[in-house]
């Protein structure tokens, strides 16, 4: 008889996700992705930050304006997942992400044949972004839903 009580395809794909988040090193607003096949295969994990070789002490994480701002140099987690990518396709895959992606990422998600986006967080729904990467994901065909927690506390221990 199978052990009763072990985590679901979606618990485990998003726990990935929370995980890769802790990667990040932006003080404000931690994101971490993690795209999976349509046979519950690891494909890639991304998080927020700066791109390859740009020394992240280098670069601002202030929410600032022009060139002072993060915005412009940090690349997001679901873009770095899609770009992580080892077998160079997300075709038909689904991507889980913390935060509900921009219109930026969106559109990579949408470029790249990814089909389905699993979120944790939407705290963003109220802003134009927001809702131009619904419309486009609409568009698309791409399917998005949130995440339902489940009654239960998952505590990593080493």
């Amino acid at each position: 008889m199978k052990r009763e009580g072990y985590i679901s395809w979606d618990e485990y794909f998003m726990g990935i996700a929370l995980l890769s988040s802790l990667r990040s090193k932006d003080p404000s607003t931690q994101v971490g992705a993690c795209i999976v096949d349509e046979n519950n295969k690891i494909l890639s994990v991304g998080y927020n930050g700066m791109p390859h070789k740009c020394n992240d002490d280098d670069y601002p994480w202030e929410r600032g304006e022009g060139l002072s701002s993060k915005y412009l140099y940090v690349c997001h987690a679901e873009l770095n997942a899609i770009l992580n990518c080892h077998n160079g396709s997300v075709e038909g895959a689904t991507v889980y992400t913390t935060l509900f992606p921009c219109n930026e990422c969106a559109k990579a998600i949408i470029q790249s044949g990814i089909k389905k986006v699993v979120y944790y967080s939407d705290k963003y729904a109220d802003t134009d972004g927001t809702r131009a990467s619904k419309r486009m994901f609409d568009s698309a065909g791409v399917v998005y839903t949130a995440y339902t927690l489940k009654n239960r506390d998952t505590v990593l221990s080493l």
